[in-house]
């Protein structure tokens, strides 16, 4: 709730107790107190929703795994970021399994695997439309860009566990 909406939350009350006290003859100080425990449950409401305990609920590996900020969105447009990206992640990934993960690291590891697949299906597409109309030196640079990604991937993939990547409790 912005302070704008809370501002005109309270100005609409006051109106209200203004308008009541004249029609019905009640003294405004009666109604009154009625101001200060909506801006008290609003406050409570704001602190109580704008905690992590609260806003970690609402949170699902899907979610994670699908979320992009909006620098970040724009940011994939071109295929060396969205590369760079992918061997990111990849690398990450890699590197979780390499130590002994939990069976929950190792299906978070899994979820970051499909996302990357993902991306790397988006980056085949870009690759191959940039490639047309580019020149020899931006080709080689768009085959070392997916490769690099697609090399990333498969030590990613060569690290999961063979069953991390069938069907989640979830899915079922």
């Amino acid at each position: 709730m912005t302070k704008l909406h809370l501002a005109l939350i309270l100005a609409a009350e006051a109106a209200i107790i203004v308008l009541l006290s004249f029609a019905t003859g009640l003294s405004a100080l009666l109604l009154a107190p009625i101001l200060p425990l909506t801006l008290a449950a609003a406050l409570l409401l704001r602190y109580v929703m704008g905690s992590p305990a609260y806003r970690a609920r609402w949170l699902s590996p899907e979610g994670i795994a699908r979320y992009r900020s909006a620098p970040e969105a724009q940011e994939a447009d071109t295929p060396e970021e969205l590369s760079r990206r992918i061997v990111e992640r990849a690398d990450e990934i890699h590197r979780t399994l390499l130590e002994s993960p939990s069976e929950i690291q190792v299906e978070m590891c899994a979820l970051g695997y499909r996302a990357c697949v993902n991306d790397m299906i988006t980056l085949t597409h870009l690759v191959n439309e940039e490639m047309k109309p580019a020149g020899p030196i931006k080709r080689l640079k768009l085959r070392a860009a997916r490769k690099r990604a697609t090399d990333s991937l498969s030590g990613a993939r060569e690290a999961l566990p063979p069953d991390a990547l069938r069907a989640t409790r979830q899915e079922h």
